[in-house]
């Protein structure tokens, strides 16, 4: 609350770990780590919010979920804040992070439910990075 009020964007990473994806719990763990944020936020301050989904086992790894999985859990993710308000869902900033490149980087970003990246060790490198941006 205290962020939000002093005008500073904060982006709230959530992702699940390998062990809860193959054990079939990513939407169980994702929806857990939201409901923190939903119960303690109004509409208005989540409007105020980046959501940056972040696979655990893709940070740093060079390992990258697959486009149809990094869409189906933005797609998870709309859906939950929908049960909140249908336009915080539409409207909210939904990055992903997790082994982001150059070489995936326009992939990822053109999918329909990404709307930016959380760029981690690409950003060490000036000119992966200015590839990226």
């Amino acid at each position: 609350n205290k962020v939000i009020d002093t005008n500073i964007t904060p982006v709230v990473c959530i992702g699940e770990s390998l062990d809860d994806r193959q054990s079939s719990r990513l939407k169980q763990v994702l929806a857990t780590q939201l409901s923190l944020m939903l119960e303690n936020l109004s509409v208005e301050q989540l409007a105020k919010v980046v959501i940056a989904y972040e696979p655990v086992w893709a940070i740093g790894t060079g390992v990258v979920a697959s486009l149809e999985q990094i869409q189906e859990t933005h797609q998870f993710i709309r859906s939950l804040l929908a049960k909140v308000d249908e336009s915080l869902a539409k409207n909210i900033k939904i990055m992903y992070g997790g082994s982001l490149t150059a070489e995936n980087a326009s992939d990822i970003l053109s999918l329909p439910d990404v709307d930016g990246g959380l760029i981690g060790g690409a950003s060490l490198k000036a000119t992966e990075f200015n590839e990226i941006i």
